[in-house]
Formats: C-alpha cells, sequence, structure tokens
C-alpha cells in the first residue's frame, strides 16, 4: 500500500507552446500598447507646440521693424521751375507730382522722372502755398493781389487693351482766376474746405484776414456758388504758420519761436484770441506745424529734434483747450516733416539726411535711416505709405517703405493710451468704424480683464455650489440614490453651451432685471429656510423622521427650496415698492451711482456657472468616493465624527483631485465662448461691476476673426489674443499642476 509520500507531485510546465505563444503575444501587446501611448503623448505635447509656434509666427510681424529701400533717382523734374514746394505720388505710387517754387506744376513718372505734363500757373508767381490736406489733394497758391487760386489733383485710371493707364490732370474747383481773399499781398496762407464751407486764412506784411465761403449749389447749372463773409484777425508778428482747425473753428497762427496764438472763428463778426500756448521748449525754433490723419492732432515739429502732439480736450467747464500729449525727440535739427495719408504715422527729416518714421498713438520709431546728405529738404509718403519721395541737392529719389504694423506696440497692446477724443489715457479695444480717419485701438486690457471677470464670477457660484453638493453625494448620500443623482448632473455637461447662452441672454437676463429683488433676497432667504427647516425636522419625532431611509434626506428639501424660490420671486414686487420706491434699478443707477446694464455679470455668473458644475462636480466627487475606505472606518473607530472624519481625513486625502475640479472648471470658464457672447452685451470696458458686461478674449476672437482681414495689424493681433488665453492657460495648468503634486505628496501617507 502506497503512502501520500510516496505519490510524486505533479509538475508544472511553463514552456509549453500554447503558454509560449501566449507569453509572445502579451509581450507584443505590451509593446504595441507602450509605444502608442508614447505616441499618442508625443503627438499631443507637439501638437500644442505646432499650435504655440503657429500662433507665435502669426504675431511676430508685429513687432518686426520696417525698412526703407532706394529704388530711384534722377534730376529734378522742371528743374528751371525752381525747388519745391509740395511732393506728393497717386495712388499706385507710378505718377509724381511736385508744385514748383514758380506755381507750375509737374506730373512726373515716378520710374526715371521723365515729364508727362506741365501745367503752368494760370495766374502767376505766387506769394504763398498752402495745402488742405494730403488725402484730398487740394492745395493753394496766394498772390501779390491779394487772390487765391484753389488747385486740385486728379487721376483718371483707364485699362486700353487691359493695360493700367493713369491720366493725371488739374481742376480748379472754383475757377482759374482765383477768388478774392484779401486786399493785400498775401505771405502766409491756409485753408480748410468741406462740402459746406471754404475758410481761407491769409497774412500779409502788416494785416492778417479770415475769408469765408459759404458754398450753395445752383440747381439750375448744377455749379457751386460763393458768398463770401471775412473778418479781420488780430496781427501776429513773426507769424511762421497758419493752421486752420478741421472742422474750421479755430485758427492757430504760430510764430518762429513757438508762440501760439488760438483764435475762435465760430462767430466772424467776432473773432477773438481763445488761448496762447508756448509749443516749444528753450531756445528752439519752429520747422512745421501740421495735421495728423483725420485733422485732430497738431504735430509741431522744432529745430531741436522734437515733434510733439495736441490736440483739443474738455475741461471741467465743458470748454476745449489745445493740450500736449505726448512727444517724439531725434537728436539733430528737423528739416521736414511728412505724413501718411491713411494710418497716424509720420516721418521725420533731419539735416543730416537721416529719415525716422513714426506712430503717433504707439509711440513706436520703427525707422531711423540716413538716406541722403545735408542738402535734403523736402520729404512725402505715398498714398498707402509703401514709398517716400526725397528732394535733396542731386534731385529726387524715391524708396521703397516696408512698414506694416507701426500702430502696434506692447505700450499701446497693455498700457494706457490717450486717444483722440478722449479726456484721459485709457485702455481701449475699438478695431473698426464707419470712416478712414477713425484710430484703431489695440489695447488687450480690456479683453484680458473681462476674461477673467466673466471666470471670477462663474466660479463664485460654481465653486461652492458643486464641492458641498459632490462631498455630501459621495459621503453622505445613500448609494441608491447617488446612482440616480450623479448620472443626471453629469448629464448637464452635454447641454450646448450655445442653448445656455440663448436661454440667459434671451430670457433669463430680462427675469433677472425684473425680479433683481428675489435675486438678492433669495441669497439670505434660501440659506435660512434651509436651516430652519433642518432644525424643525430635528425637533419631528423619530416615527417621522425614520419614514425617509438615511441618506435620502435631500428629496425631502427639495420642496422646501421650490417653496422658497417661488416666495421670494412672489415677493419681488413687494420688497421692491417697500424698500426701493418701486424701481430698485433706480435705485443701484441714481442713489448707488452704479451702472446697471440688462445683460451683465451676474447674468454670466449664473449662466456660466451652471455650465461648470457638472466639470466640478464629476471630478471633485470622484476625488472624494476614491477615498479608500479604511481610512474613513478606522477615523470614524477611532471616536471621530463624520464631519471631523470628513474635515481632516477625507478632503485632505481628496484634495489633489479637488484642486484639479477646480482648476479644469476655471480652465472651461476662461476659454468659454457662446455664454459670454449672447449674456454680457459684449462689450469691451473695464469695471469690476457686477451689473456690467464684458468682452472676453474667446468670445472677441468668435467675433472679430471671420471678419478681420488677413495679414492685418487687426489679424494679427487677434492671433496675438489667441496665444495670451493660451499662454494663460498653460500658466494656470501649470500652477494647478505643481499645487496637485505637492497636495499628492503631503496628503499621500495617510
Amino acid at each position: 500500500m502506497s503512502t501520500q509520500a510516496d505519490q510524486k507531485t505533479p509538475e508544472l510546465d511553463f514552456n509549453t507552446p500554447a503558454l509560449k505563444r501566449h507569453r509572445k503575444v502579451r509581450a507584443l501587446k505590451d509593446r504595441g500598447a507602450t509605444v502608442g501611448i508614447a505616441i499618442g503623448g508625443s503627438s499631443v505635447i507637439l501638437a500644442v507646440m505646432l499650435i504655440c509656434f503657429y500662433l507665435l509666427y502669426e504675431v511676430a510681424p508685429l513687432f518686426s521693424g520696417a525698412s526703407i529701400e532706394p529704388k530711384e533717382q534722377y534730376t529734378l523734374p522742371a528743374e528751371e521751375s525752381g525747388k519745391s514746394l509740395y511732393l506728393s505720388t497717386e495712388e499706385q505710387a507710378e505718377i509724381g507730382f511736385r508744385v514748383a517754387a514758380n506755381g507750375d506744376m509737374i506730373y512726373f513718372n515716378i520710374a526715371d522722372g521723365s515729364i508727362l505734363q506741365k501745367v503752368d500757373n494760370p495766374v502767376g508767381e505766387p506769394t504763398a502755398f498752402a495745402v488742405e490736406s494730403d488725402t484730398s489733394n487740394l492745395f493753394a497758391f496766394a498772390y501779390e493781389d491779394g487772390r487765391v487760386l484753389v488747385a486740385q489733383q486728379e487721376y483718371k485710371t483707364t485699362y486700353p487693351d487691359g493695360v493700367r493707364l493713369i491720366t493725371p490732370s488739374i481742376v480748379y474747383p472754383y475757377g482759374e482766376e482765383g477768388i478774392e481773399a484779401a486786399d493785400f499781398a498775401i505771405k502766409k496762407l491756409s485753408l480748410r474746405d468741406n462740402d459746406d464751407r471754404m475758410t481761407v486764412a491769409v497774412i500779409g506784411d502788416s494785416a492778417a484776414q479770415v475769408v469765408q465761403y459759404t458754398k450753395d449749389v445752383n440747381f439750375i447749372t448744377e455749379e457751386v456758388e460763393l458768398t463770401r463773409s471775412s473778418a479781420p484777425v488780430p496781427f501776429v508778428t513773426d507769424a511762421h504758420a497758419l493752421l486752420i482747425s478741421g472742422d474750421q473753428r479755430y485758427l492757430y497762427v504760430a510764430t518762429r519761436s513757438g508762440d501760439l496764438s488760438e483764435f475762435d472763428l465760430r462767430d466772424l463778426d467776432n473773432v477773438t484770441l481763445k488761448d496762447e500756448i508756448d509749443l516749444l521748449d528753450g531756445d528752439a525754433k519752429l520747422v512745421s506745424l501740421r495735421y495728423l490723419l483725420g485733422q485732430s492732432s497738431v504735430m509741431v515739429a522744432d529745430s531741436m529734434g522734437r515733434v510733439s502732439q495736441w490736440f483739443n480736450v474738455r475741461d471741467d467747464n465743458n470748454v476745449e483747450h489745445l493740450t500736449f500729449i505726448r512727444d517724439v525727440n531725434q537728436p539733430n535739427a528737423i528739416v521736414d516733416m511728412a505724413m501718411e495719408h491713411r494710418r497716424k504715422g509720420f516721418a521725420t527729416l533731419d539735416d543730416r539726411g537721416s529719415v525716422a518714421i513714426f506712430n503717433s498713438t504707439s509711440s513706436r520709431q520703427v525707422i531711423d535711416e540716413v538716406i541722403s546728405d545735408g542738402s535734403a529738404r523736402m520729404i512725402s509718403f505715398a498714398p498707402r505709405a509703401n514709398g517716400l519721395l526725397l528732394e535733396d541737392g542731386k534731385g529726387l529719389h524715391f524708396f521703397e517703405v516696408e512698414n506694416e504694423h507701426p500702430e502696434v506696440s506692447w505700450s499701446s497692446i497693455w498700457g494706457k493710451v490717450w486717444y483722440e477724443g478722449y479726456q484721459e489715457p485709457t485702455y481701449t479695444w475699438q478695431s473698426s468704424a464707419a470712416n478712414n480717419d477713425f484710430e484703431p485701438k489695440y489695447s488687450l486690457m480690456p479683453l484680458a480683464f473681462g476674461t477673467i471677470k466673466a471666470a471670477f464670477y462663474a466660479m463664485l457660484m460654481a465653486v461652492p455650489l458643486a464641492i458641498c453638493g459632490a462631498i455630501y453625494t459621495a459621503y453622505f448620500m445613500a448609494p441608491g440614490l447617488r446612482r440616480k443623482v450623479k448620472p443626471i448632473i453629469e448629464l448637464m455637461e452635454a447641454l450646448p453651451t450655445v442653448i445656455l447662452g440663448f436661454l440667459a441672454g434671451l430670457f433669463f437676463a430680462p427675469f433677472l432685471e425684473e425680479n433683481l429683488a428675489a435675486a438678492f433676497s433669495i441669497l439670505i432667504v434660501l440659506p435660512v429656510g434651509i436651516l430652519l427647516f433642518a432644525l424643525l425636522w430635528s425637533r419631528l419625532p423619530q416615527g417621522i423622521r425614520w419614514l425617509v431611509p438615511e441618506g435620502w434626506q435631500p428629496l425631502v428639501l427639495i420642496p422646501v427650496v421650490v417653496l422658497l424660490g417661488w416666495l421670494c420671486v412672489a415677493m419681488s414686487p413687494v420688497i421692491e415698492l417697500n424698500f426701493f420706491d418701486g424701481n430698485i434699478r433706480g435705485f443701484i443707477t441714481n442713489d448707488l451711482g452704479i451702472t446697471f446694464d440688462q445683460r451683465n455679470a451676474l447674468v454670466v455668473g449664473f449662466a456660466m456657472g451652471f455650465a461648470v458644475i457638472p466639470t466640478i462636480f464629476s471630478i471633485t466627487e470622484d476625488a472624494i468616493f476614491s477615498v479608500p475606505k479604511a481610512l474613513t472606518q478606522g477615523s470614524l473607530a477611532l471616536g471621530a465624527t463624520y464631519w471631523q472624519t470628513m474635515t481632516r481625513v477625507v478632503l485632505p486625502t481628496a484634495s489633489p483631485g479637488i484642486f484639479s475640479a477646480v482648476m479644469i472648471g476655471m480652465g472651461r470658464a476662461v476659454g468659454e465662448t457662446m455664454i459670454v457672447l449672447m449674456a454680457t452685451g459684449n462689450t469691451p470696458i473695464m469695471d469690476f461691476n457686477i451689473f456690467e458686461g464684458m468682452r472676453t478674449l474667446a468670445a472677441n476672437l468668435a467675433v472679430e476673426v471671420p471678419e478681420s482681414e488677413v495679414g492685418s495689424s487687426h489679424y494679427r493681433i487677434l492671433f496675438l489674443a489667441a496665444f495670451v488665453l493660451f499662454i494663460f492657460t498653460f500658466v494656470v495648468n501649470t500652477i494647478a499642476e505643481t499645487v496637485r503634486q505637492h497636495l499628492r505628496k503631503k496628503y499621500g501617507s495617510l
């Protein structure tokens, strides 16, 4: 009989063909999974980096420098007519134009300097010359006999045989004989013209006069008939420059030493001296007094290399005063100054032949190059600012200019800028308008502020509700009820944000405005009412309380919350009538001095908070529910209460997950587009007032990217806004991950 010891222990063979194949397949799967995960993770990192590099690629040209390159050089066309009083080109920079000292008007080919047309002055040699504006192509001559001849350039474009042909001409809108302006020899001249009237200011050796011509159209002949009125102006000794304001309300007379006299022209029967201003510093001498595009800003260039910008600002008494705004300085004496035709830019020419190009608003210098010698005397921009004409002792030079984004600088994007027509420096985003005189305003500060404001109010609503709800659901709620509540809340995340924005803007915003008292009273009534109901519930007999199973008590609160909410809405008119004279909005606006908009941050807080709650709730609930039961059971076994266990064991252990939930929710709020687009009024203002709206970076991109011109400053600044949003999200996520790792390390030993 064999014993148990005699029996052989069965041997296990781990190298059977089936097991070998299984191990090979498993190893292959492991390697495949490793490679797949590595490729996926690397692809995500690569995609993020490519997005970052693409944004930088689109943004970089904003801050690249400009360039100026010589293209053509030739002797002065019609040199026998004398030096130039004025230089310009037509739109395509193919035909140049100059007014010579003897009054001749010469059109020439930019490419070789050949004369295309020479127009003799119909009156004779002028004693003074003035340009209405570079954009109108209108200019005027003055003469010894007191006449003023107004002329205008015209260009007609045709396409014979499919080839562009530009034909220049000179027209005289008020006749070739000139118009009577004074009874003395004119030495200085200025004019301003519009559809209703033309104003001419003239100065002689010992007299000054302003003449206004009111325009009437003859309905039979369709000719413009002028009605003349004039008034003497107090004579200014040593008058060096005249300038009439764009609205023809003021006349500025500046002396060589920089003393400016401002005359009020609104009543020609009583022309008065409105103000006297010292434009220059020290011993500097006035070189040029010109208007920027839009005829609002006066640019003053002096012999010490300084160019200052001035425009009218209203004081506390609503009276306009010409006010110094900003300046730029060059190391050498300025000889001439030219204005861009379509931007707030200008160029200076100094006595060593150096040209510097600036943008007035951004205070940015984009070019400073020596392109001539000490004989340079005049410069002029092409209409598109892509070319520059320069006259010196050798003749004419044409330069090609590449200067795409001069209006953009770090100070104009992130700092306060004093814009024309504003009473003080401001942060302003306003990228489009109805006319060419408009100055785009590209400050990203209101958009960044609006992004933070919207996220703040959304998180203010969402974080307490989501975290407290997650704590109760994961730790106190009955498992059966939890299995129903959690999916319902997570299902809220599937609701399209465009629907939430639509409901918030068209339904909730007007409802909230009508029941504003209920919105505030519910913040007090609801917590107090729930606490009172809880106290009452705790005083009920146990038999009644035990009818509701443990962990199902929230169901009892539902009718309480609904009833309290209905009560607040129903009592809203009563509260408004008794405490706010029936108009709570008027109380907020008039008594408290707080601006109230229907679509405001309060609406965004409710709507976007509703969208963010499911994200924070779901992650927080999972983090709390995942805390090992052994920890809670051990804490309870040692005598801790449920509340002590929650606050001192469960929450610290789950804190990394809770913090991640809050950061992910914040990222969702920062990047939200449709809710803030539809529920805020989308106004780019900087005010933390909960009753005013805002515009966020994401909403601004959604609104303006489809309408921006590809490659323009506006287009690239929108990409800069996207890059700022990208960096903001990246920084927030990096900080969040750092804090989360710290919390994991700190509480991981529990």
